[in-house]
């Protein structure tokens, strides 16, 4: 896939793109989001956990790292982590997010620059948000051959 920008104003927006989002996850796959504070990461996550269907409310997991949320039906759980307080990549290694990998969509928030080994191939979604208002942009980039032609629809 090529890169796709799209323009999202509101939370609401940001949920309603995670589901779209999670329309085209399956097990194994791995998403990264990264942006600054308040761009929008644990919203786009809400919204993936709503529509994948997983039990749990998803929140932010900064303060336990990592937390899975189970499918409540026959698809694939969520394990989502929260890499802002890891120091290095041998830190990540050390949650063990390979052992749900196969079974799981994973998305660590903050993961730019850790994530990306996981797997040979992830999905990179970058939130930013305009200084001037809650205005948001999301860029979604496929890296590896999963994400190859792959049509996401963000909009």
């Amino acid at each position: 896939m090529s890169e796709t920008v799209v323009d999202v104003p509101t939370a609401d927006d940001m949920q309603a793109l995670g589901a779209r989002l999670a329309g085209v996850l399956r097990a194994g796959d791995v998403v990264v989001l990264s942006g600054r504070l308040g761009a929008g990461k644990t919203t786009l996550a809400q919204g993936l956990g709503a529509a994948l269907g997983v039990r749990g409310v998803v929140t932010s997991p900064t303060f336990v790292i990592a937390r899975v949320h189970p499918a409540a039906g026959g698809g694939p759980a969520l394990v989502h982590a929260d890499a802002y307080r890891l120091g290095s990549v041998s830190e990540l290694d050390d949650l063990d997010l390979e052992a749900s990998l196969a079974e799981s969509v994973t998305v660590v928030e903050w993961g730019e620059g850790m994530a990306e080994g996981l797997s040979e191939d992830w999905l990179e979604v970058r939130l930013d948000r305009s200084l001037d208002d809650e205005r948001r942009t999301v860029t979604v980039r496929g890296h590896g051959g999963r994400w190859t032609g792959l049509v996401v629809p963000l909009s």
